[in-house]
């Protein structure tokens, strides 16, 4: 069966860790050597998904970059200094398999815009959706085989880290009763990203608004209507939105043991 695509919101500008923003966009932040879009990347890779659409906006040209040049980064190579026309690649690296669709969404257009803009680009009925500031565990098998079987348009991933984040509540059956953004104090389960998509949601939830942020009027319509089911993610998630959350990032990645990696 055909993975589905997976969309990365990657327009933000990242005002909250501003002192590493102002040169790149968020998602091009480090841990260790690669940037945490590459890490969220690599996640869904382990489970065979390899077909991203990068939604683009503050710098995209950084992650533009990144990518067109991503062989010459990661490989071996040579150069003969008077014919730099015959650089030869010496080796090859492991993510030879991505594709990566590098989408223009707008510098200031909100996130629900972005995911409609870029849409054009998914094939297939049904779509991956995440943030490029937030890491995880996620078992992304489990995360699709739960979105399968219950039919619904789509699935949240839910998780338990501060209360600073949009919190779910969630009925006795697993549906999505009611969808409220950053709470003062979050109670129970909040909004981890990893969400799961049928393209009716773009077309039913998206495209009839004017600039939406995808967690207020789509996501609350959507839970609205019943068809909002939570994947509830027990282990490891944590956003990278303040210096002291990138430290920690990097210092699991450090240890050898960062609990999202392939290599754990």
């Amino acid at each position: 069966m055909k993975h589905p695509p997976v969309m990365i919101l990657c327009g933000g500008m990242g005002t909250r860790l501003r002192e590493e923003t102002e040169v790149r966009p968020k998602p091009m932040v480090e841990i260790g050597d690669r940037p945490i879009l590459w890490h969220i990347m690599q996640r869904y890779a382990v489970y065979g998904l390899t077909d991203f659409i990068l939604c683009l906006g503050y710098k995209g040209h950084v992650i533009k970059d990144y990518f067109v040049n991503y062989k010459a980064r990661t490989t071996d190579l040579r150069v003969q200094l008077g014919r730099p026309e015959q650089l030869q690649y010496l080796n090859s690296h492991p993510e030879e398999d991505w594709r990566v669709t590098l989408a223009e969404t707008g510098l200031e257009a909100q996130t629900g815009t972005r995911v409609a803009a870029a849409a054009r680009y998914v094939e297939g009925p049904t779509f991956c959706l995440t943030y490029g500031d937030g890491i995880g565990d996620i078992d992304i098998a489990a995360l699709l085989e739960f979105h399968a079987k219950h039919g619904k348009i789509g699935t949240v991933t839910g998780v338990r880290p501060p209360g600073r984040f949009g919190e779910i509540q969630r009925t006795a059956e697993g549906a999505v009763g009611e969808f409220n953004e950053k709470p003062q104090v979050a109670e129970g389960i909040i909004n981890g990203g990893f969400f799961v998509f049928e393209k009716a949601f773009i077309e039913r939830y998206l495209a009839p608004l004017k600039d939406p942020i995808l967690e207020r009027e789509p996501l609350q319509n959507l839970a609205r209507d019943g068809e909002l089911m939570v994947y509830v993610h027990e282990g490891f998630w944590q956003p990278m939105d303040t210096y002291r959350e990138m430290k920690l990032l990097n210092e699991l990645w450090a240890s050898g043991n960062a609990p999202w990696s392939a290599r754990a």
